[in-house]
């Protein structure tokens, strides 16, 4: 048995971080299926094994795509469960431990550190046992406060267990995960400012990722002169997808044409923050929604949040260099430049592989879906852009799917959790790489 626990200990070393990352989002996954497969965690009577492994992948990939109802199908203890692996997957099943491993002994081994630098993104100049502590605290206060936001709109509301609801959806909002123990997510609260506010800070905060925060602070505190070009890329970029977005959304989309304007202006921009940030809550019937509407959806789906936050998607830095590369090229130059910075190629390369993956996965999904689905192809293009983005959002189509479609989007929904760039690098890096660390670049630029 000694022998058996050593091997799989040098095995477990011997792996490169991205693999073992891999490897502990299964191990997750397998663990949170199991758990909501037990009788004392819901309340359905024929509760199939697909639809719990399908709730444990979109937990913890932060989707919240559902086949079943959180709220209904689901009690007590199968809703902590839930929220646990949302917890989990949001902030990263690494940073738990390794901020256990800080609280002990004060440092970070090397190991860890490359773990870390390979779950968040991390650029150069930030340290990473530092940044874990950051993240934690973070964390917990802004779900902390979130939940003492809604839990006071909720009372005034009279939501049914306004507390339980509260933390609920803090966690959920925050983690971009878009789970609600509401079957219309917050369509009843369309047109309530104030808790279309506060989901929608808490979601962009999350979107927009640790970095940000970790390095809007050390700004304001003076230990740096200025933001780095991540970060500057992160907000200038979410900010002009944002409004775009919700220009194109208030203006094109039909359904809300009707409504006077500030209630059309709210629906417009929770619409929009809810597919950027990836947190895939809704407060209008998105499978009532036009075509140019789901389409628009779709391509901020795409985009997504930003790197070391806790939305998925492409990225904005990532869209960002991409968008950089095509400008170079109509101008003739042959470097990657913002504000006077050049971006290095091997971040370029990154970019262009990252979205190969993507356009890939999300080819082959379609393809898939449409060979065991009966459904219009664009609710199909839909629901698999929506589960490789980590979204959550849905045309209304998720619970209809066939075992086998249902499988396929959870494997979308675990690809889209750990990147497709990343799956395929801990598919075919060769095991020499173990030793190295592939996210040290002498930069500041994170994709």
């Amino acid at each position: 048995m000694k022998d058996l626990w050593h091997g799989f200990t040098r095995f477990i070393r011997s792996l490169h971080p991205i693999r073992l990352v891999t490897l502990g989002y299964l191990s997750y996954v397998l663990a949170g299926w199991i758990l909501l497969s037990l009788p004392f965690t819901h309340t359905a009577k024929n509760l199939h094994g697909i639809d719990a492994l399908f709730t444990a992948a979109s937990a913890m990939s932060t989707t919240g795509l559902v086949t079943v109802s959180t709220g209904n199908d689901y009690n007590l203890v199968g809703q902590i469960i839930i929220l646990v692996l949302i917890q989990l997957g949001g902030i990263g099943y690494m940073t738990f431990g390794s901020f256990v491993m800080l609280s002990r002994s004060g440092t970070l081994s090397e190991r860890r550190q490359q773990i870390g630098t390979t779950v968040f993104s991390m650029p150069a100049g930030f340290q990473i046992d530092k940044f874990i502590k950051s993240v934690i605290v973070f964390s917990v206060l802004t779900e902390v406060l979130g939940a003492v936001a809604l839990y006071s709109s909720f009372l005034r509301l009279n939501m049914p267990h306004p507390l339980w609801s509260a933390i609920f959806h803090s966690i959920s909002a925050f983690c971009t995960a878009g789970f609600s123990l509401y079957d219309s997510s917050f369509m009843e609260l369309r047109n309530n400012v104030e808790v279309n506010a506060i989901l929608g800070i808490l979601s962009y905060l999350g979107a927009m990722g640790f970095i940000v925060f970790v390095d809007v602070w050390r700004r304001i505190t003076g230990k740096v002169s200025a933001l780095t070009l991540t970060t500057r890329i992160i907000i200038v970029t979410t900010t002009w997808i944002s409004v775009v977005g919700t220009l194109l959304f208030f203006i094109c989309e039909p359904s809300i044409q009707e409504l006077p304007a500030p209630q059309r202006l709210l629906a417009a921009l929770f619409q929009v923050m809810t597919s950027i940030t990836t947190v895939g809550f809704n407060t209008i019937d998105t499978g009532g929604l036009s075509p140019a509407s789901l389409f628009l959806i779709i391509m901020l789906m795409v985009i997504g949040a930003s790197p070391a936050g806790t939305g998925g998607g492409l990225k904005t830095t990532t869209f960002t260099a991409l968008f950089g590369a095509i400008r170079g090229v109509l101008k003739g130059k042959t470097d990657v430049t913002f504000w006077g910075r050049t971006i290095p190629m091997e971040r370029v390369r990154q970019a262009m592989a990252t979205l190969g993956f993507y356009a890939s996965a999300l080819i082959v999904g379609c393809y898939l879906l449409a060979l065991t689905e009966k459904f219009a192809f664009e609710k199909l293009m839909f629901e698999a852009a929506s589960a490789l983005g980590t979204v959550g959002l849905s045309t209304g189509i998720t619970p209809d799917l066939s075992p086998l479609g249902k499988l396929i989007i959870t494997g979308l929904m675990f690809l889209g959790r750990l990147g497709p760039l990343a799956f395929g690098m801990a598919l075919f890096l060769p095991s020499e790489a173990a030793k190295k660390n592939p996210t040290a670049e002498p930069d500041d630029i994170a994709l």
